[in-house]
């Protein structure tokens, strides 16, 4: 079974670059599918692709098209910044939370009629 926890703090640029152009290689090969054919689909040179699948750097817009192109840009919703409630407003929030329900004199009063 392979190890699943990389020590990303520890290890150099270089090595990120390499596990990241790997990873696009597998999927690439998943899809069955050519470097030419991905980056003609990503808009980019063929050597760009050879680039970073031999772990070597590329531009940021180059990484994210060649991620649309394997139609893998989930995997950047780890970016996406979620509102955060303060522990504060929360607690506040759950002490206007109704604790029981209202009477319904009002809703009687309404439905008799005066016959």
């Amino acid at each position: 079974m392979a190890n699943t926890n990389t020590d990303w703090l520890s290890m150099s640029d270089k090595s990120i670059v390499s596990i990241i152009g790997k990873y696009i290689k597998h999927q690439r090969l998943i899809q069955n599918k050519t470097q030419a054919n991905i980056a003609n689909i990503a808009g980019i040179n063929r050597w760009t692709m050879s680039k970073i699948e031999n772990g070597e750097p590329i531009s940021l817009t180059s990484l994210i098209q060649i991620l649309r192109a394997l139609n893998l840009l989930n995997i950047l919703n780890v970016f996406k910044i979620q509102p955060q409630i303060s522990p504060l407003k929360l607690a506040k929030l759950e002490k206007q939370k109704r604790q029981r329900a209202s009477s319904d004199n009002e809703t009687d009063k309404q439905d008799k009629s005066e016959w």
